[in-house]
């Protein structure tokens, strides 16, 4: 059966309940990667894989291990272009959907906006507080992948 891999050290704990619900209701495991102690509901197809800390260890993990037909929620471009290219679906918790076809643009304007930080540039805040659209964009995008595992 498919997993659900989640970079769950950025990940905001409203998606993360969105996930356990999907998985208790749908049986679909789903692997919560992070490098520091989280609690998960006991529930027995959800996991907590903790990895030690260090620059893009839990990433790496997901990586490795998410294969063709899985699903990796990660907030992190540079992990959804490469599971992307290993034909592995990807979603932000926010439901932007990563595809062979956007990753690319994204990747290059995330690396375009790191050049700019890096060199001085002041580059607006953080991300927007996540909206009501944006969970519904995750639960829809998440309802897609749960039904094409029925059919």
């Amino acid at each position: 059966m498919p997993t659900i891999w989640v970079d769950a050290d950025a990940c905001p704990v409203v998606i993360k309940d969105i996930l356990f619900r999907a998985s208790r209701r749908t049986g679909v495991p789903v692997r919560l990667v992070a490098n520091h102690f989280m609690n998960v509901p006991n529930i027995p197809t959800v996991k907590l894989m903790q990895v030690a800390s260090g620059f893009d260890v839990a990433d790496n993990l997901i990586a490795q291990h998410a294969e063709p037909g899985d699903l990796v929620i990660t907030s992190d471009i540079p992990l959804a272009a490469e599971v992307v290219e290993k034909g592995v679906k990807a979603i932000s918790p926010r439901g932007e959907h990563h595809s062979p076809d956007t990753i690319r643009q994204r990747l290059n304007m995330r690396d375009f906006l790191e050049t700019m930080r890096s060199s001085g540039v002041e580059v607006g805040g953080g991300p927007p507080k996540l909206s009501q659209a944006d969970r519904q964009a995750f639960a829809g995008h998440l309802d897609r992948f749960l039904a094409g595992l029925r059919s």
